[in-house]
């Protein structure tokens, strides 16, 4: 029920109420010496009646047409607006003259009887007009909605189809023992790796932004010759100077080169939340691993600009706890994928050692993989002066005995 629907009865209440109070003020303007008062009386009440019903009938109307001009807006429809807006705009004029007619004391020439019952039918008219209208609005809501579920529908089962051959891939590395790993599964490890990578350097540009970092000064510090080719491509720049320190070392020949031992490691450590691990672990390989690389990582300054202090740099050098922010704990996650891929590099047989090229090296498909996308293949056509050429490496890649897992680079 529309909530500013007016009931007949309340509607005669109103309008008896309406009218002595007219009556009242009205008075001075009736002749003094009349016959038949009553009657005179009886018929000002009826006309006044009459009249509000038309007062009612046109509100109504007003209202069915401001209905028409909101749901002309979505979607768009130019005529239909201004067909809209002229009803409103006539229903107003219809208004001002019933104002005209009530300070002039002049009615409508039909009996107030009948002027009030075509104003009660046109009013319910425009009540069913703004309901007819209100419930075409839904309707096209409804259809919205239908869509928007139809569709996230499909990406639902896009993504329960991803998950299963996720589920599939990772198989190989729940369920392989050391004799039989292969490159395959280090490969497989390695994509996990890259996503984590990448879940960290998008947060650290975030905080670099809310600190109000210049991005665009920052990227080209980190790679000064570099041309980027789009705006966004900056942040390869910054993934590329992580990469850098957090793969440092990777093959540092200090290490025991014990596959057993790691690929232990590899299984305690690859189920388990880090912060978790942290927490339980103080001391362990990995807890020295991620403390010696956050600050390596994230130096004083760096870190007293985006937070304002150097409390995670504190905790981590000063006792055997370690910070409980959304940051660190991401910087952690990308931290565990390294360690893991770090400890099935030396798992492997013969071990998977780290590689890098040089800026300017000549592009190969088989040793490298552009982040630049398709662009190799649309700008190469075999002649030297389109020769592409390496800007920086984004991701080191590997090798292992005669495989090569391809590093990612970014081709100016």
């Amino acid at each position: 029920m529309d909530r500013h629907a007016v009931t007949p009865t309340s509607k005669s209440k109103l309008a008896r109420a309406f009218a002595n109070v007219l009556h009242i003020q009205g008075r001075n303007r009736r002749p003094k010496s009349l016959n038949n008062e009553d009657q005179k009386v009886k018929n000002y009440i009826q006309n006044e009646e009459a009249l509000l019903g038309q007062l009612f009938a046109n509100i109504s109307a007003i209202k069915a047409a401001y209905a028409l001009l909101q749901y002309a807006q979505s979607p768009y429809d130019p005529d239909f607006i201004l067909s809209a807006d002229e009803m409103i705009v006539s229903e107003l004029k219809s208004l001002s003259e019933l104002k005209q007619c009530y300070l002039k004391d002049q009615f409508d020439d039909r009996s107030p009887e009948i002027t009030r019952v075509i104003a009660e039918i046109k009013e319910q008219k425009n009540i069913l007009t703004t309901y007819e209208i209100m419930g075409n609005k839904l309707d096209s809501q409804l259809k919205l909605k239908d869509s928007e579920i139809i569709f996230l529908r499909e990406k639902l089962d896009e993504a329960n189809k991803e998950n299963k051959l996720l589920e599939m891939k990772l198989s190989l590395i729940d369920n392989f023992h050391l004799s039989k790993l292969s490159i395959n599964n280090f490969t497989l490890f390695f994509r996990k790796t890259i996503k984590s990578i990448w879940s960290f350097v998008s947060l650290f540009c975030k905080e670099m932004e809310y600190a109000e970092w210049d991005l665009d000064a920052a990227a080209s510090s980190i790679q000064p010759d570099a041309i980027f080719s789009k705006p966004n491509d900056k942040y390869y720049a910054f993934e590329s100077f992580v990469c850098q320190e957090m793969f440092d070392d990777f093959n540092d020949p200090s290490m025991t080169k014990q596959p057993d031992i790691f690929f232990n490691r590899f299984m305690e450590l690859r189920s388990v939340i880090p912060a978790d691990y942290l927490a339980r672990k103080p001391k362990s390989t990995f807890a020295r691993f991620c403390g010696a690389k956050y600050l390596k990582l994230i130096n004083p300054k760096l870190e007293k600009s985006l937070f304002g202090n150097l409390d995670h740099r504190n905790l981590l050098m000063n006792s055997n706890e370690y910070p409980k922010t959304h940051f660190f704990y991401t910087f952690c996650e990308m931290a565990k994928h390294i360690w893991l891929l770090h400890c099935l590099a030396f798992s492997l047989s013969p071990e998977a050692s780290v590689f890098q090229v040089r800026k300017g090296c000549r592009y190969s498909d088989v040793y490298m993989e552009s982040v630049n996308g398709e662009e190799p293949f649309l700008m190469s056509n075999g002649s030297s002066e389109t020769e592409l050429r390496v800007g920086f490496t984004v991701i080191p890649g590997f090798r292992v005995g005669k495989s090569v897992v391809q590093c990612q680079v970014y081709l100016c």
